[in-house]
């Protein structure tokens, strides 16, 4: 049976529209990445809580590797293939230096202050002063803090502390140096009553269950680390690196940064 002209026309339409339809859909799909994050845990939350809604606008996808800031460095030189790095400032001003993360790439995605760490539901000693925090230190059963060795600012800065205050001996015979921060917060050993208290950038307290943030370092004592991110020279997916740092740099991500006990980008 021959069909009328304007039915003919009406399927051809049909037609074209359905395989355009088809073609922007497998378009959609091929352009979906896959961006290879390698981050300290400073970043950490923010990067989990912000994913869903960043996989959902771009309909790219976030793999998190998390490593300590000295074992980032190393395997970037060492060779690994990753798109993003976010790690202190230094860091990757270091790696911009020895050419794997592209100049015009880098970015300041927060700062954060160190902070003390209790179980939820402990006393709460006075930290709010030198003198206070001191006699609290002293007063602890046990502490845990990042091992310096790492690179961890947090366990650096720390043990400088020990050793202003002049306690560097009795606080590290009672102390976990915490070589597993990356993966394992110090928070958590505290969360599960191994320790009494806690040291660690206030980032990574305050989403760890069962710990709280019995507050930062008293001003004279406190130092504030940078957050920065790049894009490898040598990452597999640069265009959509560059849209995840956008997006790490929006109103909304600001949000979640502040939740998260950081201040965003050069605040």
């Amino acid at each position: 049976m021959k069909l009328p002209r304007r039915r003919l026309l009406h399927l051809s339409r049909m037609t074209i529209t359905i395989g355009f339809a088809i073609a922007l859909a497998a378009s959609t799909a091929s352009d979906a990445a896959e961006i290879k994050v390698l981050t300290s845990r400073a970043m950490n939350h923010v990067l989990t809580e912000l994913a869903t809604a960043f996989e959902r606008t771009s309909e790219h996808k976030i793999a998190i590797i998390l490593a300590p800031p000295v074992e980032i460095s190393r395997r970037i030189i060492s060779g690994e293939i990753v798109d993003v790095a976010m790690t202190s400032s230094g860091n990757i001003g270091y790696l911009v230096q020895q050419g794997k993360i592209a100049p015009d790439s880098t970015l300041t995605l927060a700062r954060v202050g160190i902070g003390v760490a209790v179980r939820a539901g402990s006393a709460k000693p006075d930290i709010a002063s030198v003198e206070a925090f001191r006699r609290a230190l002293l007063a602890a059963r046990s502490i845990v803090y990042t091992d310096p060795a790492v690179g961890g600012a947090s366990g650096i800065h720390f043990e400088k502390i020990l050793d202003r205050l002049g306690i560097a001996k009795e606080i590290k015979a009672k102390s976990i140096r915490n070589a597993r921060a990356a993966t394992t917060p110090s928070a958590e050993i505290v969360a599960r009553g191994e320790a009494e208290l806690g040291i660690q950038l206030i980032s990574e307290i305050v989403s760890v269950p069962g710990a709280e943030l019995l507050g930062p370092l008293p001003a004279e004592l406190q130092a504030t680390s940078v957050i920065s991110a790049g894009i490898m020279t040598t990452a597999s997916e640069p265009d959509a690196a560059r849209v995840l740092l956008k997006f790490l740099t929006s109103p909304s991500a600001a949000a979640v940064i502040k939740a998260s006990g950081m201040e965003p980008g050069g605040a």
